[in-house]
């Protein structure tokens, strides 16, 4: 896949898509030690800082979402 190619898919999401692989290729730039942002940034990210950059990144959006279940929708109970 060529540049173009690449800047074409890009163009053609929605804004909030755009956003995330952007967040995604700065990401990647941190962690190849490549980001033009700020050479005094570290390159190294520890478990915990790589778990929450994973996890928000998962739950993106979820604040929005409707809740569609009930509790008659668990199939087992702990009490």
């Amino acid at each position: 896949m060529g540049y173009a190619e690449l800047i074409s898919k890009l163009e053609a999401l929605p804004r909030e898509k755009q956003a995330e692989v952007f967040e995604f290729v700065e990401f990647l730039s941190a962690r190849c030690g490549t980001s033009t942002d700020n050479p005094l940034t570290h390159t190294e990210w520890t478990d915990t800082e790589f778990s929450e950059l994973s996890m928000s990144q998962a739950m993106r959006g979820m604040e929005q979402e409707t809740v569609t279940y009930t509790r008659e929708d668990l199939r087992e109970r702990w009490q």
